[in-house]
């Protein structure tokens, strides 16, 4: 009995992980549609689904308000709205999933980012009533400029237009007109309504006109092996591992997570910014030697020759060399109060590495609606989409962010607040 609970725990532990986010408007049902997604994937604890009930009943409601299993916050369930990103965990026999519910009102933009910057897909739920609106541009562009590789859209509410076809392919053909404006290939449409359960898991027989796969199936098998970069091989170190044992007397590791490409046993490698090349002697993952590593492992490499190497360095293969400079030019999503400042100076993060930079320019922002350019306003405040120039205080090893969102991305700091105030990607 304990093997087959380990072949269990084994076959769980190796099941590959989606990781997809929900955007959207406020009130088109976005917490409700992860809630029947849950729900109906038999994927909530019996005590979890009493206090939802309680919950209903507490607020006079007649039926299951299932997207109170997402608003965790006090204020969430008092409003019936989404303020904070909340992560949801669940599997099912075919994948591992992680769901970031995200908020739909625009001052929430900020979090919107957060909950999307590391998501494989997105789901962008429309009110079939209500069509596509600002809000439904803003986040799909959101994702283009995050580099979501699959954008799922998810026409809610389907039962309030009477599940019309013509409706459907209305909204459907609207969202198509603004589409080739987004960088995403990969682009689906189903009909759901996320409180009824139509097409989420089962198949509606309200829709007989809709042939697509349902909303569970499409994520269960949805193409994500492509979506790392196995090409550059990069690995940020975040810790220097030194154990002075008696066992592991000798031992010099290099800890981190690998953000791209594969590093295997004989590498031929280089360390920046020292410039020193080695070879790769081991790579360790816990107390089991590995003959290769890849994203998004988190591994120790040991080298063939004592380097001086500490956090911040970045090990990438000999010939491989990332983008080297001190003059970056990047894509912001500003997500402060106080506006961005030209000539404003503040701290960088990006991978294991802190530098500080100052803002040289803003070169134009994005009207989200119409996803031009406008080269003349230069106030940047919050929520605001912008383009701009930086100058770091020492060299940053990066690709651009279309190529590798690992190394291509980095926020910035308020020195003063210690506030995050802006994510980047670099261009």
């Amino acid at each position: 009995m304990e093997n087959a609970y380990k072949e269990i725990e084994k076959g769980y532990l190796n099941m590959e992980l989606l990781r997809f986010t929900t955007a959207g408007s406020v009130d088109d049902g976005k917490s409700t549609l992860i809630g029947r997604l849950l729900y109906d994937s038999k994927a909530i604890f019996e005590d979890q689904m009493e206090a939802i009930e309680r919950a209903s009943v507490g607020k006079g409601e007649e039926e299951v308000n299932l997207a109170l299993l997402t608003d965790g916050l006090k204020a969430e369930r008092e409003q019936g709205i989404t303020i904070d990103v909340a992560y949801r965990y669940f599997a099912t026999p075919k994948r591992k999933f992680i769901i970031a519910d995200t908020p739909g009102h625009v001052q929430y933009t900020r979090n919107m980012v957060t909950g999307a910057s590391t998501a494989n897909a997105a789901l962008i739920l429309i009110d079939a009533r209500n069509g596509v609106i600002e809000q439904t541009k803003r986040h799909s562009f959101i994702a283009s400029l995050l580099q979501i590789p699959h954008l799922i859209i998810c026409i809610n509410k389907m039962d309030l237009v009477e599940f019309k076809q013509e409706r459907y392919e209305e909204i459907k053909k609207e969202f198509s007109k603004f589409a080739p404006k987004l960088a995403i290939k990969d682009i689906r449409f189903l009909p759901i309504s996320a409180k009824l359960g139509d097409n989420v898991v089962d198949k509606s027989k309200n829709t007989p006109w809709y042939e697509g796969p349902t909303l569970m199936y499409l994520l269960e098998n949805l193409h994500i092996g492509g979506d790392n970069n196995f090409l550059d091989a990069r690995f940020p170190v975040q810790y220097v591992v030194r154990p002075q044992s008696d066992k592991y007397h000798d031992f010099r590791g290099y800890a981190g997570r690998i953000s791209s490409g594969v590093f295997k046993t004989g590498d031929e490698v280089k360390v920046y910014p020292s410039g020193f090349t080695s070879k790769v002697k081991g790579i360790h993952f816990g107390d089991k030697a590995l003959k290769q590593a890849f994203p998004p492992q988190s591994v120790t490499i040991t080298l063939e020759d004592d380097i001086d190497i500490s956090r911040g360095d970045i090990i990438i293969k000999k010939n491989d060399t990332p983008k080297i400079e001190q003059d970056i030019d990047l894509m912001v999503c500003w997500f402060n109060e106080r506006p961005l400042q030209i000539r404003g100076k503040y701290a960088v993060k990006h991978t294991t590495n802190d530098v500080r930079c100052m803002i040289k320019d803003i070169e134009y922002k994005i009207d989200v609606n119409s996803l031009e350019k406008d080269y003349d306003d230069k106030v940047v405040k919050m929520n605001d989409i912008c383009r701009i120039s930086i100058r770091t205080t020492k060299s940053l090893y990066f690709d651009p962010y279309t190529r590798n969102r690992e190394t291509g991305s980095l926020v910035l700091i308020d020195e003063s607040t210690n506030e995050t105030v802006a994510a980047g990607m670099i261009i």
